[in-house]
């Protein structure tokens, strides 16, 4: 087996990642650290144009070079291209984080086939092409690369009415530890970072101070802020996570020890006493 050199090894040019989803909330957090640590980035969006200029804007200010593509992940294969695009504008890739997604909120029995296929269409089949033309690119550049999957703490842990949504990302997380097999030997790592509530426009929460959103059922005791997600996907790209593969770091304030609906419903910190 030939191991590659590290997507930071690139004789000191600039690293080039596509961040999808990036018009608001975590995606655009990562995209912002990203190029705030020299990375040129290429972003997509779904509807909000204006969103995805503002990332771009900051992106600008941050000092990276950006590029921007519309992507519908219910229109595939073809949305995926948006991968190929952004590759080809920014002259190869380095770095995937696949953050585009969508959700529900009904019980299974009362849902339609239509919606389950939709949520499953963008949060696993787009994932999964974008990871395959991504991969592509970075094998060809022939210096590894780095894939995060952006999924949730519903990776791991089930919710009552998002059904599509757990079984998504138990998916993406499942593909990951599958990618993070397959692409080693071209010195790609493929991880997942599994957030749990996050103060962005996804929970009603644009613009939000977590620390003013109490969560007594959540230990750590407020929603995250996107930046502190965006934190542990940066450091996935660096050097120091160069043995890091096939990982789901959870990020969500303890959530899990907790359990989803308890950490959502609990109204006081009684938990807390022995």
């Amino acid at each position: 087996m030939t191991t590659a050199p590290l997507p930071q090894d690139r004789a000191g040019a600039p690293l080039r990642a596509v961040v999808t989803g990036a018009d608001s909330g975590i995606g655009k957090a990562i995209a912002v650290a990203l190029a705030g640590g020299g990375v040129d980035v290429g972003i997509t969006f779904h509807a909000d144009a204006d969103g995805a200029g503002r990332t771009a804007a900051e992106i600008h200010e941050a000092g990276g070079r950006c590029a921007v593509r519309r992507m519908d992940l219910t229109d595939l294969p073809a949305a995926a291209g948006a991968v190929d695009e952004l590759a080809e504008e920014l002259g190869g890739l380095d770095v995937l984080v696949n953050c585009a997604g969508t959700g529900s909120s009904e019980k299974a029995l009362d849902m339609s086939f239509a919606k389950w296929r939709e949520v499953l269409s963008v949060d696993l089949d787009g994932a999964f092409l974008c990871c395959q033309l991504a991969a592509k690119h970075m094998i060809a550049g022939g210096r590894g690369g780095r894939i995060v999957n952006i999924t949730s703490v519903h990776e791991h842990l089930p919710r009552v009415g998002a059904a599509p949504y757990c079984a998504a990302k138990a998916g993406l997380g499942a593909l990951t530890e599958v990618l993070a097999l397959e692409l080693s030997e071209h010195g790609i790592t493929v991880n997942s970072v599994a957030p749990g509530e996050i103060s962005t426009p996804m929970t009603g929460q644009e613009d939000v101070d977590p620390r003013t959103e109490p969560r007594p059922g959540v230990p750590l005791g407020r929603p995250g802020h996107a930046a502190e997600v965006a934190a542990v996907v940066a450091f996935l790209t660096t050097p120091a996570a160069g043995y890091v593969t096939g990982a789901s770091i959870v990020v969500d304030g303890g959530m899990s020890l907790m359990g989803p609906q308890a950490s959502q419903l609990l109204t006081d910190e009684k938990w807390r006493q022995p």
